[in-house]
């Protein structure tokens, strides 16, 4: 039987990944956790005021969500986290070696939209340019797969199962 990866959806600021990770969780059959909630209120309040949170902002977030991940291991769970740097997820890797990342990815105009018409978040689209500069896509040496996020959810969540499907069992 296939031990079910634990999955990080990364991507910048609208690219879905709170909607897709949990369609994503379904799908797979596994917990999801929202990596929103792993910040701890003054990142809320820097990001709401129009701050992009810089990296001893980020230390403790990404290590709530490695510990989250780390306890998920050979049983599998989806993530979310924007994980835009490299250091960032090899951060999350060193407290859980296994995780596979799904990179969202998309067009700035489609994600720009899409953010300007979500309600309730308190990431401003002010801060997406920040986010696509600090953003340093998956190396070839990073365990995951990039999936574009245009079309519904529903295919998205399509593309990235099939995508997923086609990485090695982490328990080999």
């Amino acid at each position: 039987m296939r031990t079910p990866h634990v999955v990080v959806v990364m991507g910048v600021a609208g690219t879905g990944k709170t909607t897709i990770g949990p369609l994503l969780a379904a799908r797979l059959g596994v917990p999801y956790a929202e990596g929103d909630d792993f910040h701890p209120q003054a990142n809320i309040a820097k990001m709401s005021a129009g701050v992009p949170l810089d990296d001893d902002d980020r230390w403790p977030w990404l290590d709530a969500i490695g510990t989250w991940a780390h306890g998920r291991a050979g049983l599998g769970g989806v993530v979310s986290s924007s994980a835009l740097k490299r250091s960032y997820r090899d951060r999350l890797r060193a407290a859980a070696p296994d995780i596979v990342f799904v990179h969202l990815t998309g067009d700035r105009a489609l994600i720009l939209d899409r953010m300007s018409h979500r309600q309730g978040h308190f990431m401003p689209t002010a801060l997406l340019d920040s986010q696509f500069a600090t953003l340093q896509p998956l190396e070839a040496d990073e365990a995951g797969v990039a999936v574009d996020v245009s079309g519904s959810p529903e295919e998205i969540t399509e593309r990235a199962a099939h995508a997923l499907s086609a990485l090695p069992d982490p328990a080999l």
